[in-house]
């Protein structure tokens, strides 16, 4: 029976010998990794910060831009409302013409005979003064 405790106690020392021997090879693996980790974070680490830095540049630029276009766009409100003006000034110059053009229109309604009238005496004019004209050319 004692050689059987010494047997078992050898099976033990066997098996507790290859556990730490899996175990070295385990905390070897975990080593190297763990530095292949380490080697890829301050790979990242590095493109991080120039990622950040055309980040802020790329900030500054928008803001740059937007600034830009507020300001152009303050002085496009300027022009649209001068030709908003402009506009008014046509609208009411087209009202003034109209009521011009219907008091005209009026005033030849109402007084038709008698343009009708001048406008023959106005062609009997033109007919004397085309046949003088031709009777002094012919006289020379």
């Amino acid at each position: 029976m004692v050689n059987l405790l010494y047997f078992a106690a050898i099976i033990f020392a066997i098996a507790f010998a290859a556990l730490v021997v899996y175990i070295i090879k385990v905390l070897k693996e975990t080593e190297r990794t763990m530095a292949n980790v380490a080697n890829t974070l301050e790979g990242l680490e590095t493109q991080m910060e120039g990622i950040t830095t055309e980040t802020t540049l790329l900030l500054n630029r928008t803001n740059a831009l937007a600034e830009d276009i507020n300001e152009k766009s303050k002085r496009l409100n300027g022009v649209v409302d001068s030709i908003s003006g402009l506009g008014d000034t046509v609208s009411g110059f087209n009202q003034s013409i109209k009521q011009v053009s219907d008091a005209i229109s009026k005033v030849a309604v109402e007084n038709k005979e008698e343009t009708a009238q001048a406008v023959k005496w106005g062609t009997v004019v033109m007919e004397l003064f085309k046949r003088r004209k031709k009777n002094n050319e012919q006289s020379l």
